[in-house]
């Protein structure tokens, strides 16, 4: 039987960015995080990497450049799509212009990031600076589809990873999806999250696991053209109070399950 029309859950392609930065090479890498504004209705207070819904302008810009010459004609226009939309969210909600070459500096990003928020698509900022993209500085990571979410609207999202290198760079969060950002090392963002200090959902805490193994962003890329993304959709196994939520064991998670009890589901 087909559900009623008002009782259908949407499936929202997004994409998000996890961006690295590695100050002192005997530490392991930073990445960074925002937490999201407690009124929003997916992931409300919790902390996530940048990122957001593929917008239709990105979708318009991605069919024009997959038509061009190489890298873009190498790469699914789907693909494309969702990574104009990881790199135009992350520029919105932290002001890092990553996967953009030509002449940017931090007055001239500042001045990018402006008009971004003005005119919310990325290609007339592109135009106006004289800006290109550089879809290779981005690696598939990963690709969630949480169904079965509370509420009618789950995002179907491709998770990116990008290099800062030393990360000498200034961020200032949009404070309007998001209340504020930090650096953090994997590991230690999940001792925060033990410990009270932030809130995770399923998904950015399993990712959180994964990406806590890699010592480099080096190691990590590695790690992630190893195992090419797949969608990756969780499942309630067991009964009564041994319920437990999973994902595959082959997909390069350290951790598959958490009880269902303490799942953050969004």
């Amino acid at each position: 039987m087909n559900k009623p029309e008002n009782d259908r859950t949407e499936e929202i392609p997004a994409a998000t960015l996890v961006v690295f930065r590695q100050p002192d090479p005997a530490q392991p890498p930073e990445i960074l995080m925002v937490v999201r504004s407690r009124e929003l209705v997916f992931a409300g207070g919790a902390a996530v990497f940048p990122g957001g819904r593929v917008d239709p302008a990105d979708h318009e810009l991605a069919a024009e450049l997959a038509a061009e010459p190489v890298p873009a004609d190498t790469i699914e226009v789907g693909d494309l799509a969702h990574r104009i939309a990881a790199i135009r969210e992350t520029l919105e909600e932290t002001g890092l212009a990553v996967g953009l070459t030509g002449s940017l500096d931090a007055q001239i990003a500042k001045q990018v990031r402006d008009m971004l928020l003005e005119r919310g698509e990325l290609a007339p900022v592109l135009a106006e600076f004289g800006l290109a993209l550089d879809f290779d500085a981005l690696v598939p990571f990963a690709r969630w589809l949480p169904r079965g979410m509370k509420h009618h609207r789950i995002f179907d999202t491709r998770f990116y990873l990008a290099d800062l290198g030393t990360g000498a760079v200034d961020v200032a969060v949009d404070e309007t999806e998001n209340t504020h950002l930090f650096w953090t090392r994997a590991d230690k963002a999940l001792q925060m999250a033990d410990r009270g200090d932030i809130s995770l959902i399923f998904p950015t805490r399993r990712n959180l696991e994964r990406l806590a193994q890699f010592d480099s962003f080096a190691a990590a890329r590695h790690h992630a053209e190893t195992i090419p993304p797949r969608m990756i959709t969780p499942t309630i196994q067991g009964e009564g109070d041994d319920r437990r939520l999973c994902i595959p064991e082959d997909a390069g998670y350290p951790v598959t399950s958490e009880a269902l009890a303490t799942a953050m589901r969004g």
